[in-house]
């Protein structure tokens, strides 16, 4: 069969199942993405839009199991743990507090550092080749500082990421950034400017996204949940939802936090806890950042766009919660006052929450599953999903199609310890 006749299914329509696509499109595949809600739904939807190399190291740094613990005992920070009884999740958290250390942290950061490189430089050939209109800026990402010790001591980080990885930050002191970015209070200790990143607009991504893939030959079926796989023991042939069966020669799932609960589809263990993030969208305020920032001692990010402006993040382990808590987005708006001479504005055009794909390591899962020999998974991007998208949709269509691979896969593999 030749690759144009080989139909490749996609389960999930975020952005990892959306570049999955784009990819296997190019590489002749016939591609079909279901979504159980619709395409570009999600975390794929309310995020800052970042684009950041910048985000090498994992969250398991040696000074996150104090973080966590204070996660578990106060409501006004931005990590929360909300204790259950989950024995899925108090295993996750002892794998990542196990990894919690300087040699597991740099081994993730080198992973990491590969796929954020190659994803950094395909979303800037995709802009400018597929003439795409997403708000796309190259300004950079400012860490902002307001403890002076806190700014000094990032100078430690900044040396470590720039000897281990090359990626380096220019320092903007106090007075100096007032005068770069007027948005922020007088008083600043200063900031970390990485220049090598970028930032969209992520619902306008999803929507060309979308236009191309279709204008492609891409089939995309929304409202359409996969409840099982159809097949032999090694090779699957059919995926069933609630109204048909639809065929397919290869499967990728890539359906971000909710990929644990198709563990038994998969035949698999994909351990992933599902992070809780929110944000607030709304009008440009009439001070607003020209820089995209991240507020560091309240872990709060700050996005400008062309046509709007965005205040998120926070990170809470609450299993899959629906609730939109209000307390929450008033640690975002109280966070952002502290920093901002405007911190927010009217209208608010969006109050929003997702759920993040959350690995004990920080990695995401991009690998074949072990049992079939025609299903992969691309999932357990972390905060990244946006910022991995690319690079990650490219590595599958590699590994489906049977192309050299333009980075290696072995930091992705399912099963690793």
């Amino acid at each position: 069969m030749s690759s144009s006749n080989r139909h490749t299914l996609i389960i999930g329509g975020g952005v990892i199942g959306a570049f999955c696509a784009w990819f296997l499109r190019k590489a002749g595949r016939r591609v079909t993405i279901i979504d159980r809600n619709e395409f570009g739904a999600g975390c794929s939807h309310g995020n800052c839009g970042y684009v950041s190399p910048s985000h090498v190291l994992p969250l398991t740094s040696p000074a996150q199991l104090r973080r966590g613990l204070k996660g578990m005992i106060s409501r006004n920070s931005a990590l929360r743990i909300r204790p259950r009884l989950s024995p899925s999740m108090w295993a996750w958290l002892f794998k990542f507090a196990m990894r919690c250390n300087h040699r597991d942290m740099i081994d993730a950061g080198r992973g990491r550092h590969a796929i954020l490189e190659s994803s950094r430089r395909l979303y800037q050939e995709f802009i400018k080749d597929e003439n795409v209109e997403v708000e796309w800026k190259t300004d950079g990402l400012m860490f902002v500082f307001r403890d002076q010790k806190g700014f000094d001591r990032y100078a430690e980080t900044d040396r470590l990421l720039t000897n281990e990885f090359g990626v380096s930050a220019e320092p903007i002191q106090g007075d100096e950034l007032v005068k770069l970015e007027p948005a922020l209070r007088a008083g600043m200790a200063g900031a970390w400017h990485y220049r090598i990143d970028a930032h969209l607009r992520p619902d306008k991504l999803m929507s060309e996204l979308s236009r191309k893939l279709v204008d492609t030959g891409v089939e995309i079926l929304g409202q359409t949940e996969m409840q099982e796989f159809v097949g032999s023991r090694q090779n699957i042939t059919h995926v069933r939802t609630p109204d048909r069966e639809i065929a397919a020669d290869e499967f990728v799932v890539a359906t971000g936090p909710l990929t644990p609960l198709l563990n038994r589809v998969l035949g698999c263990r994909i351990p992933i806890q599902p992070g809780k993030g929110y944000s607030i969208t709304m009008a440009r305020p009439e001070v607003c950042p020209r820089y995209p920032l991240l507020l560091q001692e309240v872990h709060v990010g700050i996005t400008p766009f062309d046509t709007g402006y965005r205040i998120g993040s926070t990170m809470e382990f609450a299993g899959y919660n629906t609730e939109l808590s209000p307390e929450r987005l008033q640690y975002l708006r109280k966070g952002a006052a502290k920093y901002l001479v405007e911190p927010t504005a009217e209208p608010v055009n969006e109050e929003w929450y997702g759920w993040r794909p959350m690995t004990w390591d920080g990695l995401p899962y991009i690998d074949r599953t072990p049992v079939f020999q025609n299903v992969w998974v691309a999932a357990g991007h972390n905060m990244l999903g946006l910022s991995m998208g690319a690079a990650t949709g490219k590595l599958i269509s590699e590994m489906v199609t049977g192309q050299s691979l333009h980075i290696s896969p072995d930091p992705y593999r399912i099963g690793r310890r």
